[in-house]
């Protein structure tokens, strides 16, 4: 759980200026997300928009939702991050996504959800805030980020209830170093029966496999 970049110094002639760039970068994120600066307040303002002020939370300690007044026993799971899962990093084609050959990194922030019961089913919106860095290697003019999010009923044994991938595209500017944002509004599950809904957890994570194309489907076979 949050995975911390790390920066290698034995690099290629040449690119020593990129590597430094990308610890200035990185040390610079590390302070905003401490102290919170005012540069980065319209982002924020942003995204507590989608979740009327319940959103600037650390993505690691996101608190219990509060439930909607005409749903007071609706249990909202609490946001953890997928260990592994922190961190999305992509290097040159062939290269490891590490020193000189790093093209971008991107990582997760924060996090905020909020649910709502139709029937027998509960509906998440799951929001992700995070920023995406260039890397010495030079990042794409625009990167696509994949997530996957799902419920699950942990416990010695864990069972995943719903599971969505989504992606969306970040356009890099030219610090290198991009905010995104993304909300997942459509994980629908059925909602749990007493206090099962208790052990429930809402996983997110970067997730590579999203960004492959679906499979086709088969035609059907001719009947000889």
């Amino acid at each position: 759980m949050g995975n911390k970049p790390v920066l290698v110094t034995a690099v290629r002639p040449g690119r020593t200026r990129g590597v430094a760039m990308l610890s200035v970068i990185m040390i610079g994120l590390t302070c905003g997300m401490l102290s919170s600066p005012a540069s980065a307040q319209s982002l924020t303002d942003r995204f507590k928009s989608l979740f009327g002020g319940k959103s600037d939370q650390p993505a690691q300690d996101a608190p219990p939702a509060v439930p909607p007044v005409d749903q007071p026993d609706l249990n909202c799971p609490p946001v953890s991050i997928r260990a592994g899962a922190s961190t999305y990093a992509v290097g040159l084609p062939g290269k490891e996504a590490t020193g000189a050959d790093l093209r971008f990194q991107a990582s997760i922030t924060r996090t905020a959800r909020d649910c709502t019961r139709t029937g027998g089913d509960i509906t998440a919106r799951i929001g992700i805030q995070g920023r995406v860095i260039a890397g010495p290697a030079g990042a794409p003019a625009t990167v696509e980020i994949p997530m996957r999010v799902a419920v699950v009923q942990g416990g010695v044994n864990e069972r995943t209830i719903a599971t969505k991938a989504y992606r969306t595209t970040v356009e890099m500017s030219e610090d290198g170093s991009v905010p995104f944002t993304l909300v997942a509004e459509d994980l629908v599950y059925p909602a749990p029966v007493g206090a099962v809904g208790d052990s429930y957890i809402f996983y997110i994570g970067f997730d590579p496999q999203a960004l492959a194309p679906e499979p086709k489907a088969r035609a059907p076979k001719k009947k000889k």
